[in-house]
């Protein structure tokens, strides 16, 4: 099967897929493709719903505000989600929008918003957060979206954390070495944790919390201070060098 067909569009479903199973669509996807896309009849696409991979289809109209897709063959089997968490402290609109379409991008299995000290924004939606994840797989040909969990406060995040558990934070204040030199001497089989505190940082009550927990790993981005949504690219950026699916092996 083909790795990724960038010429052709792109649909998140909900529904099950199997071949020649129809699809009615939901009146925000008929009107992404029949008057964003203009889509013609039997216009093809491909699909995909985060569980039995993506497959061709073709995109029917069933009057002037219906449709549906017929599901044709399946182009690439079903993805095994990643094993790394991003858990971070939610910022405002554009950036935070930013933050969730590059975290899918880089392979997030699962997602965290945790409220900090310093934190700028609460009361988040996940259904806002989950059509970012949505667009930025249609965009890149991503199989497996990430779970969103709810907005949590950082003491509800670190009780939920299991002890055997490797969590990774950033933080401006450690000092500066190779992050991938760092990560490489935890053990690349279990899960793995990234967290990304709020622009400013963590107060030191939060920080001296994280330090005092079993198998914590403090972690420099380098010399520069950057964004909060600029720092949760970098770090992924280097689990993935040092632990995650960009490995050679």
């Amino acid at each position: 099967m083909a790795r990724y067909e960038f010429s052709t569009h792109r649909l998140f479903v909900e529904a099950p897929l199997a071949p020649e199973a129809r699809i009615p669509l939901t009146p925000e996807a008929f009107n992404y493709l029949a008057h964003v896309l203009r889509m013609p009849e039997g216009g093809r696409l491909m699909v995909f719903n985060s569980r039995d991979g993506e497959f061709e289809a073709t995109f029917h109209l069933l009057g002037r505000k219906a449709g549906a897709v017929r599901l044709r063959v399946q182009t690439r089997l079903q993805d095994r989600p990643g094993r790394i968490t991003l858990a971070f402290a939610p910022l405002k609109s554009a950036r935070l929008e930013y933050l969730v379409q590059k975290a899918v991008e880089m392979g997030a299995a699962r997602m965290v918003p945790v409220l900090t000290r310093r934190t700028q924004m609460r009361g988040l939606k996940p259904e806002k957060l989950r059509a970012w994840a949505i667009e930025a797989a249609e965009q890149c040909g991503i199989l497996s979206l990430p779970e969103i969990a709810p907005e949590m406060t950082l003491d509800a995040f670190l009780d939920l954390q299991a002890t055997d558990s490797v969590l990774i934070f950033c933080d401006e204040e450690a000092q500066t070495s190779d992050p991938v030199a760092v990560l490489r001497q935890v053990d690349p089989a279990g899960p793995l944790t990234l967290l990304i505190g709020p622009e400013g940082g963590f107060d030191e009550s939060e920080r001296l919390r994280l330090l005092a927990r079993k198998n914590v790993i403090r972690l420099s981005l380098g010399p520069r201070i950057l964004r909060a949504d600029t720092a949760a690219v970098a770090g992924l950026a280097a689990l993935q060098i040092a632990l995650g699916d960009w490995r050679a092996d």
